[in-house]
């Protein structure tokens, strides 16, 4: 049977599946592992030699790898509602102003080595990650913590420079995740694709010419917290290309696939019904943009990035590349969060060409503006490259744009963004956790992870804290939106498009429906061998 497995949209965050019923069990702890495939690519290289470093990592394939196997204090729930306590008993607030909050540890954790885990190594942890300053900036989702203080073996007490309601949701994103200080270095990252910690699996990497080609994750027999694995192993194997890991399926080789299905192999699976592969759709929180350098010629110049917002056509782009596997987005916050506005449609409307040659003109800059749109070739799926053929034909076709398109591989393209190499970019986002200030805080809060020349003093020393002193997320609604109106103003970044997301499962595989969560969350733990049906 082909079992069309579907979540529904969320609402505020929250995501309830509607399932079909299939036989199943909690099998698949004896015999052969669980195999997922993935076209997510794992790289170490010069530029980026520590890919799987919590205080390093910070893109969702890497993150995969480390929820799987590095504990944290809190974490999302299957339901996507408020964070849990994991490596923590418990974790509150302990003021009235959200600037200081308590952990205490469960009893009797440890490492996957037998070490015994103390709050000092909480502390280790958190410290770590602030200090190494890491240039993948991950370190900015802990920016808010001013002291980490311990009492005891079990107390942790954050003690914040301003209020952050958010801190629980950044405290369950493995750059907190604990590890041990006599298998990580506190004044250096740690090179390779050894992964030490207290989750429920442990790791064994396959490599191959610097690329983690297999990772096979086993049970770890020393955890305790949370989640409640449904199977004894599983390997995560990376292919070079999604039709290669297709054929992978359908021959059996692989049980699961995930990011990135082609729209080809979506659409196939979706019309199918003799076929013993299920389709599992989410309304997913990824959502593409242009990312710019503000500093780089000629995107310098606030009209050019203007220009380009007012062309730019989201519904034909969307239409001509991703069809209904994605939505146009006018704002950084997707339109299915708590606090998003459109805000970029209420200020540019249906595009313009004669608006945008106005604006250009009033800023004296001469057309065509001449550019090149950078994007990456292997990370965000194959719907990337004809993506930005349609970018490049509507600028053009404006008359007022003379742009070219390059594309690379994603180990090249990463550093090089990083390093401001690039005046436009292409860039994915997937959610570190569901809430408008995890879609706005990195592009644009000090020490953000584009690097980012952008500065705006009111975001930062106004409305992001006091968007964060909201604990209900609704209250924070008018400096969230205040936020995202400067930026459709100022155009630092063009936000394009939100899409769902796509797991292709055999049908005796059980719990595919929440093999990932809302922020693409890859969580092994819920999945088992059933019975075919």
């Amino acid at each position: 049977m082909n079992r069309k497995t579907l979540v529904l949209p969320a609402v505020i965050g929250l995501f309830a599946p509607v399932l079909a019923a299939c036989g199943g069990s909690d099998g698949g702890r004896d015999g052969d592992p669980i195999v997922v495939g993935t076209t997510d690519r794992f790289t170490a290289s010069s530029a980026a030699p520590a890919p799987l470093d919590p205080a390093y990592a910070y893109d969702v394939d890497t993150w995969n790898v480390l929820r799987q196997t590095v504990q944290t204090l809190m974490v999302q729930p299957r339901g996507e509602g408020a964070p849990q306590p994991e490596a923590a008993e418990s974790c509150r607030f302990t003021d009235t102003g959200n600037e200081r909050y308590a952990c205490t540890l469960r009893q009797g954790l440890e490492f996957a080595d037998g070490d015994p885990i103390t709050a000092k190594d909480v502390k280790f942890s958190i410290d770590r990650a602030r200090s190494l300053k890491a240039d993948s900036g991950v370190r900015g989702l802990l920016s808010t913590i001013q002291l980490v203080e311990t009492k005891g073996d079990r107390e942790v007490i954050f003690h914040l420079n301003g209020p952050d309601a958010t801190l629980p949701f950044k405290l369950s994103t493995p750059v907190a995740g604990i590890v041990n200080s006599a298998d990580y270095d506190g004044n250096r990252l740690r090179d390779g694709f050894e992964v030490d910690g207290s989750g429920p699996y442990t790791l064994k990497a396959e490599v191959k010419d610097d690329r983690l080609v297999k990772a096979v994750f086993t049970r770890n027999p020393t955890y305790k917290g949370l989640l409640e694995p449904k199977n004894d192993r599983v390997e995560l194997r990376s292919f070079d290309d999604a039709d290669a890991m297709g054929t992978a399926l359908d021959k059996g080789d692989i049980d699961l696939m995930t990011r990135t299905l082609t729209p080809q192999q979506i659409d196939r699976l979706a019309k199918s019904s003799d076929t013993d592969v299920d389709l599992v759709e989410t309304a997913g929180l990824e959502i593409r943009y242009l990312a710019f350098n503000t500093e780089a010629s000629p995107v310098e110049a606030k009209a050019v990035r203007q220009a380009m917002a007012q062309i730019i056509d989201r519904d034909a782009l969307v239409s001509q590349v991703y069809g209904t596997r994605a939505e146009p987005l006018f704002s950084l916050v997707p339109a299915n969060i708590t606090g998003h506005s459109n805000s970029f449609l209420n200020k540019y409307g249906e595009p313009s060409t004669a608006k945008a040659k106005s604006t250009l003109a009033k800023a004296g800059v001469t057309t065509p503006v001449k550019l090149t749109l950078n994007y990456t070739t292997d990370h965000y799926g194959p719907g990337t490259a004809p993506e930005f053929e349609q970018l490049r034909k509507q600028l053009n076709g404006s008359g007022l744009f003379d742009v070219d398109i390059k594309g690379t591989p994603w180990s090249t393209f990463q550093p090089a963004e990083r390093k401001g190499e690039y005046a436009v970019y292409g860039m994915g986002w997937f959610p570190d956790f569901p809430d408008a200030d995890n879609y706005l805080a990195p592009f644009l809060d000090k020490d953000n992870f584009l690097r980012s020349p952008y500065e705006n003093e009111k975001i930062r020393n106004t409305l992001l804290p006091e968007s964060r002193r909201e604990a209900d997320r609704v209250n924070a609604t008018r400096s969230l939106t205040a936020i995202q109106d400067i930026v459709a103003d100022d155009v630092p970044v063009l936000p394009l498009w939100q899409g769902n997301q796509y797991v292709a499962a055999r049908d005796d595989i059980t719990g595919s429906e929440y093999a990932l969560n809302s922020s693409s969350t890859l969580q092994l733990w819920e999945l088992s061998r059933g019975v075919s049906g």
